[in-house]
């Protein structure tokens, strides 16, 4: 397998064969995002894509799960990616999902039909980074998109019958927009109603837009106890169903898990834990949520 720079790709496809379809992002413009600074963006000769897939077949055998990255491989023209598709259904005849990160935009760009078709094709579950439900949030760390846009991407990945995973940011909006994040993101997520909800918190790296912001006061980062009084905010408004929700990345100051609507007391109760200190006496118990 060729690899170019660092290779990123959700917690959950931890196990899959990564598979390069691009190198980095095509905005590759948040300002509190690190990924893919060392790359310019292009898409990969499907010859050197195909090459990849027969030579992990001699060398892995059986795959069951296939990632392709960079960081928005489902720009790719469908026909380019239903023979990338093909091919891995070829090799990896057990193969049982193919996962993608797809950008708003991305997204917007195919049709309902296009989307399904993928579908039928293997992919079976593409990860969309919302950040934050709100509008000035949204705008002030350059995602590119409104909330309306994020909420109409959303709502045709979950229309073609694919699955989705949407991830939200802990402390994007900073000290002055917590509330705002936590309300507005509440009422997106509650509107797009995905599969997978995970939460991440916000850590920069010396070098991106955001971490200057930092340095010249312009932006005030949550400390870990606001961050859980935001997160409970957001749980106490999010309205969903059968949502598996996951907040256990190595960012995360304490680990939560459960499915949505079923959970969301014990979360909350997780939280009021944590916020009184006594959270280290329950965490075996909400482990097994």
């Amino acid at each position: 397998m060729r690899y170019e720079g660092v290779v990123y790709r959700p917690p959950s496809e931890a196990h899959s064969l990564i598979v390069q379809v691009t190198i980095g992002c095509s905005h590759n413009g948040c300002s509190f995002c690190e990924m893919y600074k060392e790359k310019k963006f292009r898409i990969r000769d499907l010859k050197d894509i195909i090459e990849d897939l027969e030579q992990a077949k001699l060398t892995y055998g059986i795959v069951k799960k296939v990632f392709l990255a960079d960081g928005d491989a489902l720009v790719l023209q469908t026909s380019k990616l239903k023979s990338i598709l093909s091919k891995i259904r070829e090799v990896f005849t057990e193969c049982e999902r193919v996962g993608i990160y797809g950008t708003p935009n991305d997204i917007l760009r195919k049709s309902l039909d296009e989307l399904s078709e993928l579908k039928e094709f293997g992919i079976g579950i593409v990860y969309l980074g919302v950040e934050s439900g709100s509008n000035e949030i949204l705008k002030s760390i350059n995602k590119g998109v409104t909330a309306g846009e994020m909420l109409m991407a959303g709502q045709k990945v979950k229309e073609s019958g694919i699955k989705l995973s949407v991830t939200l940011i802990s402390g994007i909006g900073g000290k002055l927009k917590a509330r705002e994040h936590a309300i507005e993101s509440a009422k997106l997520i509650s509107a797009i109603n995905p599969d997978y909800l995970g939460l991440l918190t916000l850590m920069l790296e010396n070098g991106i837009p955001l971490y200057e912001d930092v340095q010249k006061g312009k932006f005030h980062v949550l400390t870990p106890k606001e961050i859980m009084y935001e997160t409970k905010e957001f749980l106490q408004n999010v309205e969903v169903t059968d949502c598996v929700f996951r907040s256990n990345h190595a960012s995360n100051y304490i680990a939560l898990s459960g499915t949505l609507p079923r959970d969301k007391s014990q979360l909350l109760e997780a939280i009021d834990y944590a916020l009184k200190g006594e959270y280290r006496y329950k965490q075996e118990e909400y482990r097994r949520i």
